[in-house]
């Protein structure tokens, strides 16, 4: 094996190209900039063990491996996956070694890490670069690196199809119906926040390498589970307020200026993100037309400046003085905790064929992703998906704990409508989004039903394509699963089932399969 696609360019792909590139040949694909990527904007940082970096500046903090286990367990509601959540809590000081080494300037004071508190951790474990800014500062050293480096860059280059030839993934399809082969394709894409008419996700982030998996026949796995953060600004563009604003202090507070999270759960706003979503939009429908805020004036104008900057000028360029007045939050899409169904080494169901990061569902995240994991998990795992191919290893099975896939119908009726995006993402908010039933669902897949993928003629249509692919998988989830667990909540079945503890799964019936260029 002599050459490599990676698809995507957020920690998760660039850190599988550096670590590839010098054995291998390595074409990183990225359908915009490099810098464009669910990691560019995160915020709040990274979870770690800081006591077991070999770090100089990493301050003892009492933390253990077993404690980040723990916590990561605790949030995913009872399905995650323990052997990957150990290999992400065990592997994680080793892998933030070495972003520092290539360049991630991690904020410190007096010589000494800075670290801070998050929702669900038991230990103040977040490292952050530039106050609020910790994506950007990943993103940005890690692009330096690439460009200094062998690994040949495509940007502006959409990746419409996967190629399979004799059940195995030779290369993928461009937009201008170019053919790039590899001996194995990576997809490091991200997530799907655009299925959603509000999300904190950029606009890149169209579920194009699930689209494009679940076309060429791999199992995907947990895609009901969707994860939306509870604090995004309510203004246009739903700007994200960062986790890490309420495990500085801020609480969340009703129209008559009550903390109304201690009476959803012991850990009032530092709950797990899925609590408090569900606390904010039932606190929403008890007081319409009234905004829920965080109010975060008890920390200072001054701190709130320093520490969260970019925070700090979002909320003044939409007229918000936050260090003097609660600021107005809502819930929105953020994060997808199900994905391309892989092993721990990121080998999916099609030979050739891996997947890491957001794309990706290992089961590490279960139910519900645990705050500030998910630039770790980029790390991590795109250090191990290359470690794989150093070594034979035999083909990908799944255990006992992953359901028989769900059969999903990709076939599109020749008289439905080409798909219209902003009524999808609204269908999806009204059906599929913080609080589902089986009778909103039904009428969502009928309705998905109505709609047909357009003809892909740029990247636009390509995305649309892959979005209808993706609700319908996303909605024939949710309909399957009849309890309420993590990100996923049916109205009609409140109630979390021990009996359904297990991991969903759903393929594409092979005769369905779709092609941009058939």
């Amino acid at each position: 094996m002599t050459s490599i696609i990676v698809v995507g360019s957020g920690v998760a792909g660039m850190t599988a190209a550096l670590e590839a590139v010098g054995t291998y040949d390595v074409t990183l694909l990225t359908k915009a900039d490099l810098a464009q990527s669910n990691t560019r904007y995160a915020q709040g940082g990274v979870a770690v063990v800081i006591d077991e970096m070999s770090d100089p500046g990493a301050p003892k903090l009492g933390d253990t491996v077993e404690s980040h286990v723990t916590d990561t367990m605790v949030a995913g509601a009872g399905i995650s996956d323990e052997d990957s959540v150990r290999i992400l809590c065990d592997e994680g000081p080793e892998a933030i070694d070495e972003l520092i080494a290539r360049g991630v300037a991690f904020d410190r004071h007096d010589g000494e890490l800075s670290h801070g508190l998050e929702a669900a951790h038991a230990y103040a474990r977040i490292l952050h670069a530039g106050g609020d800014a910790t994506g950007a500062g990943i993103a940005y050293a890690l692009i330096d690196r690439i460009r200094e480096s062998a690994v040949a860059v495509r940007e502006q280059t959409t990746v419409t199809d996967l190629v399979i030839e004799s059940g195995e993934c030779v290369g993928v399809t461009l937009l201008d119906g170019e053919e790039l082969r590899a001996d194995v394709v990576i997809l490091a894409t991200g997530g799907a926040g655009q299925l959603f008419p509000y999300t904190t996700n950029p606009e890149v982030a169209t579920a194009d390498g699930l689209g494009m998996a679940l076309r060429a026949g791999a199992t995907a796995a947990d895609l009901e589970f969707y994860q939306f953060h509870p604090t995004s600004l309510d203004a246009p563009g739903n700007f994200l307020v960062s986790e890490a604003v309420r495990g500085e202090g801020a609480v969340l507070i009703d129209a008559d200026g009550k903390r109304f999270m201690l009476e959803v759960h012991p850990d009032a706003e530092l709950a797990p993100r899925d609590v408090v979503a569900r606390g904010i939009a039932q606190q929403m429908a008890r007081q319409p037309g009234v905004s829920v805020r965080l109010d975060a004036t008890a920390l200072g104008a001054e701190f709130l400046a320093r520490r969260f900057p970019n925070i700090d000028a979002a909320c003044r360029a939409q007229g918000f003085d936050w260090g003097e007045v609660p600021i107005p939050v809502t819930p929105a899409a953020h994060y997808y905790m199900g994905g391309i169904r892989t092993d721990e080494w990121g080998r999916t169901s099609i030979p050739g064929l891996y997947a890491i990061g957001e794309v990706a569902c290992n089961g590490l995240h279960g139910a519900n992703r645990l705050a500030s994991n998910s630039l770790l998990e980029g790390a991590v795992y795109g250090t191990r998906v290359i470690e794989a191919l150093t070594e034979p290893r035999p083909l990908v099975t799944f255990d006992d704990q992953w359901q028989e896939s769900l059969d999903l119908d990709l076939s599109d009726d020749p008289d439905a409508l080409d798909v219209s995006r902003s009524d999808l993402q609204q269908l999806m908010w009204d059906a599929a989004g913080l609080a589902r039933s089986g009778t909103d669902l039904e009428q969502a897949v009928a309705e998905l039903k109505r709609w047909k993928s357009p003809d892909v003629t740029d990247a636009k249509s390509a995305e649309d394509a892959n979005l209808l692919v993706v609700a319908r998988a996303v909605v024939a989830s949710a309909l399957a699963r009849r309890e309420s667990r993590g990100g996923h909540y049916r109205t009609d079945f409140p109630e979390t089932d021990r009996a359904q503890a297990t991991h969903s799964g759903i393929a594409a019936r092979p005769s369905t399969h779709w092609s941009a260029h058939a």
